[in-house]
């Protein structure tokens, strides 16, 4: 039981660190950035074009995700369908277990999900990376690379350079 309530109690730690180092850090970046509504992700245009988001969430899951929950999110042996939890997952309960990690241990198997709260290829493209699979998990994007996208704006531009420090 104590072991419990220090591990929450280191986690909530490590969320408060790592929100203190992202204000200092990106502060003036997500300023720039385009807003992000988690109820409204993404946006898919009449004639398949998608949104900037979404083109740059599937270049980012398929750079550090699909290796363990398969290409497109359709989930593999290693991790689950993330078109499937995207279905039940609010976005801040998608960024707590990207950012913390999850381990779920059953008698029949051991699921390990590791952390990447301090892996800013993953971090700085966290909102594009839920657009991507929420647009999946809604249907609004079928498999493999988007063919039409909108350009990226200097707004997000700005927010990459200086979340990713370039």
């Amino acid at each position: 039981m104590r072991m419990n309530v220090i591990s929450r109690l280191r986690r909530g730690l490590w969320l408060f660190l790592l929100a203190a180092m992202a204000a200092l850090s990106f502060g003036s970046a997500t300023q720039a950035q385009e807003e992000f509504d988690p109820e409204n992700p993404y946006r898919v245009e009449a004639d398949g074009t998608v949104d900037w988001r979404i083109y740059s969430g599937y270049r980012r899951y398929h750079a550090d995700c699909h290796v363990c929950h398969g290409p497109d999110g359709l989930g593999s042996s290693f991790g689950p369908a993330l078109i499937d939890s995207l279905k039940v997952l609010t976005y801040d309960e998608f960024a707590d277990v990207v950012v913390n990690g999850r381990k779920n241990v059953t008698t029949a198997q051991e699921n390990v999900m590791p952390s990447f709260g301090l892996n800013p290829n993953v971090m700085c493209f966290l909102e594009d990376i839920y657009a991507y699979l929420k647009a999946r998990s809604d249907d609004a994007v079928g498999r493999g690379r988007p063919p039409k996208h909108a350009d990226k704006s200097e707004a997000t531009k700005e927010y990459e350079a200086a979340c990713l420090g370039s």
